[in-house]
């Protein structure tokens, strides 16, 4: 079996093809076999007022896409200059590995994945920013 799959608590909603979904009273789990499906669970979306690190635009940039609320392919310049940016920083290979994955994500226009690659970059930022700040 191939495609993405969702695992879903009770109750809990995500975004598909830009139709709201909510899950019943038990956890579930659905299998997307279409490909390319725009997909986001709605706990993980970052709200326009929470976007204000480096990281969290980007992120916000890919979940546009993911909301069908952008345009991929002009969406895709400024993701791929927004993961350019965050390389200059971000420069320790774990990042790195993050980065290059959500630039190949980006290029074969997967939003999912680069979203997904990206989100693990938000502890670290929120880190560093914790550490700059002290």
């Amino acid at each position: 079996m191939s495609g993405l799959v969702l695992k879903l608590g009770p109750k809990e909603r995500v975004l598909i093809n830009g139709a709201v979904v909510e899950n019943g009273d038990r956890r579930s789990r659905l299998n997307i076999m279409t490909p390319n499906a725009n997909i986001l669970r709605l706990r993980d979306a970052i709200h326009p007022e929470e976007v204000n690190t480096p990281v969290r635009r980007v992120c916000y940039i890919a979940q546009l896409v993911l909301s069908g609320d952008a345009d991929p392919e002009e969406a895709r310049l400024q993701l791929l200059r927004g993961i350019e940016q965050l390389s200059q920083i971000l420069t320790d290979a774990d990042s790195r590995e993050r980065l290059d994955a959500a630039t190949t994500a980006v290029l074969a226009d997967q939003h999912y994945q680069a979203l997904k690659a990206l989100r693990c970059l938000l502890p670290r930022e929120e880190r560093l920013l914790a550490a700059r700040y002290q």
